[in-house]
């Protein structure tokens, strides 16, 4: 049965993830968002999802799966997750949070689109691909992130070195992480929607259906880490190196185009992804103390206090 701790934190988690979500489908239509601006928010978002993989889901998985080939195993997970979210991100083109209010990105994106949906009989069928290739991506990206949340949560969890009834917001980097980045992928369907022919209710129930694929997917796999990963930490670290590996492909597909396209506002860009992994650091004081206790032997007391 799922701890009643892990179950309340994720339901608090739930509710702020639906509503930012949810909020970020609407930042159009409250905020001017220019190039600049986005590249701002997203160079720090980046930062940050590259300091959680590394200081974060890294570390975790080493000292969850506890054995003496515990870093070989991390490798090949971190692998796994960086070329399964660089496939995805190759198949199905959904990662896009730019915003082009310039006349050379105009016509960048004039191009790119005119490539897309030419003029002709399929211009349709290609339409409906490319909302089929975008919805595929972004639900695949979308369970990803509630596995890393639920697998994070569980490792910390089994982690705590205070009492059983101790209170933790276990879980909190990779929340954050994932808090800061799904309204940009709310905003992505919202651009799609208002281009198309969804009313506002049809939109709402997009978004909504969107904003509720995380939270369902961390609740599955805190329910099946119950049952399948109490014998040792090997299940929660290799999901914790996947997802490392998933944050680490997510965080450079964004900055890396920034580098080699644009020269502008280097300095400030810069100091938004520093800011970032500094927040990340930060986090690390709000985590339970991981350097003494495996998770293999804080799983095993854990059932074992249960049973009692």
């Amino acid at each position: 049965m799922l701890d009643s701790q892990l179950f309340y934190v994720l339901c608090a988690y739930s509710v702020i993830l639906i509503i930012a979500i949810l909020l970020g489908g609407q930042l159009p239509h409250w905020l001017t968002l220019t190039h600049k601006r986005m590249q701002l928010v997203m160079s720090f978002v980046s930062g940050l999802m590259l300091g959680i993989s590394i200081f974060h889901l890294l570390p975790h998985a080493i000292y969850a799966i506890d054995a003496a080939n515990a870093v070989d195993i991390v490798a090949r997970w971190i692998m796994v997750g960086l070329l399964t979210m660089f496939l995805l991100l190759r198949v199905f083109h959904f990662h896009h949070h730019d915003i082009a209010d310039d006349a050379h990105d105009v016509k960048c994106v004039e191009r790119s689109e005119g490539a897309l949906h030419h003029h002709g009989p399929d211009k349709g069928v290609a339409h409906f691909a490319g909302w089929l290739g975008i919805a595929l991506g972004l639900t695949i990206h979308t369970i990803i992130d509630g596995v890393a949340l639920a697998a994070s949560m569980q490792a910390d969890f089994l982690l705590l070195n205070s009492s059983a009834n101790a209170f933790s917001f276990v879980g909190l980097g990779v929340f954050i992480a994932i808090l800061l980045h799904k309204p940009l992928d709310a905003l992505t369907i919202s651009s799609m929607m208002s281009r198309g022919e969804l009313g506002k209710n049809q939109q709402h129930f997009v978004l909504l259906s969107f904003a509720l694929i995380c939270p369902a997917t961390a609740f599955l796999m805190l329910w099946g880490f119950d049952f399948v990963a109490h014998a040792n930490g090997v299940f929660i670290g290799s999901a914790l190196a996947f997802s490392a590996g998933v944050f680490l492909c997510i965080s450079l597909s964004d900055l890396l185009p920034e580098i080699h396209f644009h020269s502008h506002d280097r300095l400030s860009m810069t100091l938004a992804l520093l800011l970032g992994i500094g927040f990340s650091l930060v986090l690390i004081n709000f985590e339970p103390d991981h350097r003494h206790t495996p998770v293999a032997n804080q799983t095993h007391i854990h059932h074992h206090v249960k049973q009692e």
